[in-house]
Parts: structure tokens; C-alpha cells; sequence
């Protein structure tokens, strides 16, 4: 896809481990999302020298997720629990996983450098990003001031400290329905406020939604303001997209579940992306930076789900495995 943009001057980098001689590894994956944890499975299998990098906890997102019930052979599993299962599944083939935060990506003509938060550099034939996403900010006054009083992102990490109390969920897709479901276990009362008429997540849990006797809905509704005082959120200010109507509900908690914004950070200059900042790829999760793939929810596609970041993972990485094997007979 298109031209390699590569520095052809890039300096060989510290070894891994630090022996003072240039290692030249054919695979480094950086992120352990269900995209990463895939691609490491099949590059394993494929025989390639690899290292996945992942500065936190193996499973990403999944590791937030209260259940997951369209995994394929899995009826319900717990988000965490998918997420050590596959980790699990992955280290059983020996894939080396260092716990590293990567700073930044620097392609080069024949390999590519990737520069590590503790000084070192690796370098590989070919590299995976799997770099994944964070969530989307409502961006309406008191939201940042009152994030960890009041304000949350996850409802499995913090609905704890909702036992009975009044929350208000913000979104309309799966995430919101499934977040408001777990809460409604937890919370006295749950409002669901989405900004349209109808819910764009799946069918099957808008009806769960229905049923549920604390769950309100509150549909062609935004959030313009979240009200707190020094205990923390007391409330959210509302506005009908319809007819403007102003009001002010009165809660204890307020969590947000309006999308992901693509983590693109490392995404090297010249790689192609869209006006949201989605790398564009092609069927193989290759960018027009030969030998460097994008994988999950970073990746522009229509369907952001497990299954389909699992799915690139396995590709990118036998595609990976041809275009090593391509480097290295080029270099015989």
C-alpha cells in the first residue's frame, strides 16, 4: 500500500538483552488487548522470534468488561476471566510478554525501531499495534473536575460504590446497555440518558434493558453539565434535543459509555488515517508502512467487537509471517 516512508539512516538499537550486539527480532506486538494476545497465539505457531509489549495488565479492555455472551462456544464468561484465559492460552507457547510502555515507533528501511519508556530500543522485521482505545468524553463542565468522585468510565471497576445509590448512564450502543444491566444490579436506581430517539446496541439487550424495573430511560436527552459539591456528584443538567427543554436530575454517580477515541500516539508519521483517526489498513491489517499492522479497535472497520479483534490479530500475523520471511530473503 502505497510508499514505504522509512528512515534509512536509523541507528541500530540497544539489544534486547542489553549484550552490546544488534538482535534483530522478526515480530514485536505492541499491546496485549484480545487483538495483541491473537496475534502473539498465531505468531507463536508461525515459529517467529517475537515480543508483545503491554505496560499493563494482559486482556485490555476485556479486563473492565463484566460479562462477555457472544464469544463463540462461551453462552457468558467474565470479561477477566476471558481476558487471563487467553493470556494463559498465549503464554502456554512460550511467547516472551515484557511489561514495557512504548514511547515511540520509528519505521526504517528493512526493519523498524521501537523505543522503550526505560531508554532501551528494539527492533523487528515486522510490528503489530495493538495499541487499542480509550473512552470518549462527554467534554461538558464537571466532568474531568469530579472523574474518581462521582465520575466513572467503568462500571465494573467502580459500581461498587454505587450499592443502592442513583446513577446516570450516558450512551446508546452495547457498551451502555450492557454497563446498565451491571449496574442495575448494584444501584437503586439506574437513568439511562442516550441523545436519540432509538438505541443502536443489540436488540437482545434493549429488551433486558425494558424489563429492568430500576432502569428509566431518558431517550432524545443529552448531558450538558454534571453538578457536584465537595462530597462529590449531585447531579446532572439535561437538555430534550427536540425542544430544548432544560432539567436537572438529581444522582450520585454518572457513568459515561459514548465510544472509544483511537489510541494513535505511536501511529508513526505518514501512516494513513481517517478524519476520526482510525488507521486505515487493507485485508491483510497492513498500513502503507510495509511490515507495520494495526489490529483492534484502532484499526478503521465497522463492526468493534472481541471476536473481530481476535480475527485481526490472526491475520496481521501470518501476514506478518510472509513479509518476514520476504525481508530475510532479501537478505540472503
Amino acid at each position: 500500500m502505497g510508499i514505504e516512508k522509512t528512515n534509512m539512516s536509523c541507528p541500530k538499537p540497544s539489544s534486547y538483552p542489553n549484550s552490546g550486539d544488534f538482535h534483530l527480532h522478526d515480530l514485536i506486538i505492541i499491546g496485549g488487548g484480545p487483538g495483541g494476545l491473537t496475534a502473539g497465539i498465531y505468531a507463536q505457531r508461525a515459529a517467529l522470534d517475537t515480543v508483545l509489549l503491554e505496560k499493563g495488565v494482559p486482556g485490555g479492555q476485556m479486563n473492565n468488561t463484566d460479562m462477555v455472551e457472544n464469544w463463540p462456544g462461551t453462552e457468558s464468561i467474565g470479561g477477566a476471566e476471558l481476558a487471563t484465559a487467553m493470556a494463559d492460552h498465549v503464554s502456554s507457547y512460550g511467547l516472551e510478554i515484557q511489561q514495557q510502555e512504548v514511547r515511540q515507533i520509528e519505521p526504517c528501511l528493512g526493519y523498524h525501531l521501537v523505543h522503550l519508556a526505560d531508554g532501551r530500543s528494539l527492533a523487528a522485521y515486522a510490528l503489530i499495534i495493538a495499541a487499542g482505545g480509550s473512552p470518549r468524553k462527554l467534554e461538558v463542565p464537571g466532568e474531568d473536575e469530579n472523574y474518581g468522585k462521582g465520575v466513572s468510565y467503568c462500571a465494573v471497576c467502580d459500581g461498587f460504590f454505587f450499592r443502592n445509590k442513583t446513577v446516570v448512564v450516558v450512551g446508546g450502543g452495547d457498551t451502555a446497555l450492557e454497563e446498565s444491566l451491571y449496574l442495575a444490579k448494584i444501584a437503586g436506581q439506574v437513568h439511562l440518558v442516550h441523545r436519540r430517539e432509538a438505541f443502536r446496541g443489540s436488540m437482545i439487550l434493549q429488551k433486558r434493558v425494558q424489563k429492568e424495573d430500576n432502569i428509566r430511560l431518558h431517550l432524545n436527552a443529552v448531558v450538558t453539565a454534571i453538578m457536584a459539591d465537595g462530597q462529590g456528584v449531585t447531579g446532572v443538567a439535561l437538555e430534550d434535543t427536540q425542544n430544548g427543554d432544560r432539567s436537572e436530575l438529581a444522582c450520585d454517580g454518572v457513568f459515561v459509555f459514548i465510544g472509544f477515541v483511537p489510541d494513535n500516539k505511536l501511529v508513526p508519521a505518514g501512516t494513513k488515517m481517517n478524519a476520526d483517526g482510525y488507521v486505515i489498513t487493507d485485508d491483510k491489517c497492513e498500513t502503507n508502512l510495509p511490515g507495520i499492522f494495526v489490529v483492534g479497535d484502532l484499526r478503521e472497520k465497522y463492526v468493534k467487537q472481541i471476536i473481530t479483534a481476535a480475527a485481526d490479530g490472526c491475520i496481521a500475523a501470518q501476514a506478518a509471517a510472509r513479509h518476514v520471511e520476504n525481508r530475510k530473503g532479501e537478505n540472503k
